[in-house]
């Protein structure tokens, strides 16, 4: 149980790694960016401490059966704490309205993890629990007293955690609304398979039953399961377009392989240091530079008339205004390179004719050359295949 709790801990935390990363060049992390990775790590703490390794640890530790109970219960009160700084955050506001409500927030789960302790301290608690210290514990002076606190301090988080993501979910699209469903989602399960057990539990026993495995054997894993749905919902919107971005970096990337196979002798850019790290962004915009300093070095070897003749073929073949140009280029590009390798002189009447991909910014006009290049060679080699496939 507890290497699948931490496991989930680790995937819980995993995305605050991610948030910090994105913002390692600026110098203050914005209040939004800290207080995600607040909730975020306070969340995978929770779930570290309630692992029952981690409280025969803790136990061991201090030489205090069941120190771990009020350690766990204090991080599970600071989270739901961090959960409504987050809310005030994301809403927004003046800095001096969400300072005054943030601080409010921090007294009052502040005085409910000093009541936490308080009680604990007061409770007469011998017998270590590792797994059922709620149930086990329900009727004990003070413990009893403590156990109902905690339950109501996260049930009154995660009710205003339902309420506003309900509210906001009406009012904004996109990314940052299938980012509240995700946080009302682990909520919801937060209250129907976390909190409802709990005080189902608890409650049978104040009344002489026995529903135990409510709060052992059900709570621990919707607990876990809870904490990740709030997690995806948290980072979506902020993770989600960044994430996007580099794959389709990684595309284009791809994209211009053909492109940049023909005319990468030609380039005298400097090549950036091969290490692992680089990421798809910086590695597309090499090759974007590159690529232009070769077509820059291949423009004295571009033909007119080897584009024009292209550019008509393409037109009777049926193709709109666009492509056909895109095809021209295509062919007088790769004129220009066979020419090029082979050490020819340049033309004598160097072409004034501007490339679409010079015309356009961004990579997409790169990409469509790569691509009518692609088409022009797989065309060639199979008129190729045919002519040696006739009959002599």
């Amino acid at each position: 149980m507890s290497i699948v709790v931490y496991l989930a801990a680790a995937v819980f935390g995993l995305p605050c790694a991610v948030l910090f990363r994105r913002r390692s060049h600026t110098a203050v992390p914005h209040p939004l960016a800290l207080s995600t990775c607040a909730t975020v790590v306070l969340g995978a703490l929770v779930l570290v401490c309630a692992a029952p390794t981690t409280l025969a640890a803790v136990n061991d530790l201090t030489g205090i059966p069941n120190f771990g109970a009020p350690l766990t219960y204090g991080m599970l009160s600071a989270y739901s704490c961090s959960l409504l700084i987050l809310l005030i955050n994301w809403r927004g506001g003046s800095p001096e309205r969400i300072r005054l409500l943030s601080l409010r927030a921090v007294a009052a789960y502040g005085a409910l993890v000093v009541a936490i302790v308080a009680l604990f301290t007061l409770a007469d608690a011998p017998v270590e629990r590792l797994s059922d210290l709620d149930t086990y514990y329900a009727n004990t002076p003070y413990m009893r007293e403590m156990i109902v606190l905690y339950l109501l301090g996260h049930s009154a988080a995660m009710g205003a955690m339902c309420v506003v993501c309900v509210k906001w979910s009406r009012e904004v699209t996109g990314l940052l609304r299938a980012g509240l469903w995700l946080i009302l989602a682990g909520a919801l399960l937060d209250v129907a398979g976390f909190q409802l057990a709990k005080y189902t539990a608890v409650t049978a026993r104040w009344t002489g039953h026995d529903l135990d495995v409510l709060s052992t054997d059900v709570a621990p894993p919707m607990a876990a399961l809870s904490a990740l749905l709030f997690s995806a919902g948290f980072v979506l919107p902020r993770l989600l377009p960044p994430a996007l971005a580099h794959w389709h970096s990684v595309e284009d990337h791809r994209r211009l392989d053909s492109l940049w196979s023909r005319v990468r002798f030609a380039s005298t850019a400097p090549k950036p240091p091969d290490t692992w790290w680089q990421s798809p962004r910086d590695r597309l915009r090499w090759r974007e530079v590159s690529i232009h300093d070769a077509l820059l070095a291949l423009a004295p070897y571009f033909d007119d008339h080897v584009r024009e003749q292209a550019l008509e073929a393409a037109l009777r073949a049926g193709r709109d205004p666009h492509e056909a140009r895109l095809t021209a280029e295509a062919a007088m590009v790769a004129d220009a390179t066979h020419r090029a390798a082979a050490r020819q002189a340049p033309l004598a009447t160097p072409s004034t004719y501007r490339l679409y991909a010079t015309e356009v910014p961004g990579t997409g006009g790169l990409v469509e050359l790569a691509q009518a290049l692609a088409r022009s060679i797989h065309s060639t080699a199979v008129r190729e295949a045919t002519v040696k496939a006739l009959p002599g």
